[in-house]
């Protein structure tokens, strides 16, 4: 799934936020996350540990791994429950 779109929408923080997704902060690249969404598939986890990790408190480091990495890792959530925005100037 296009973690980039909702629909064929690209994404906007303030359309993620009211769909109650939670943010995360990164210095290349934010992502959100949708608990209400999330079918615990386990993609994001298996695929980058460094990045999500369940039990650690904030649970997505999004610094812990390139944008392009965590963008490869998003793309394979099969509900849409991760979704990024890269920041202007980046990759």
């Amino acid at each position: 799934m296009d973690g980039k779109v909702i629909g064929e929408k690209p994404v906007n923080e303030e359309e993620l936020l009211a769909q109650g997704y939670r943010k995360y902060s990164g210095k290349d690249v934010d992502i959100y996350y949708s608990a209400a969404i999330c079918a615990h598939v386990g993609n994001c986890v298996r695929g980058q540990a460094e990045v999500f990790q369940v039990g650690r408190k904030p649970w997505i480091i999004p610094d812990n791994a390139s944008a392009d990495t965590n963008i490869q890792v998003i793309n394979t959530c099969p509900t849409g429950a991760l979704k990024y925005i890269v920041k202007k100037g980046k990759s």
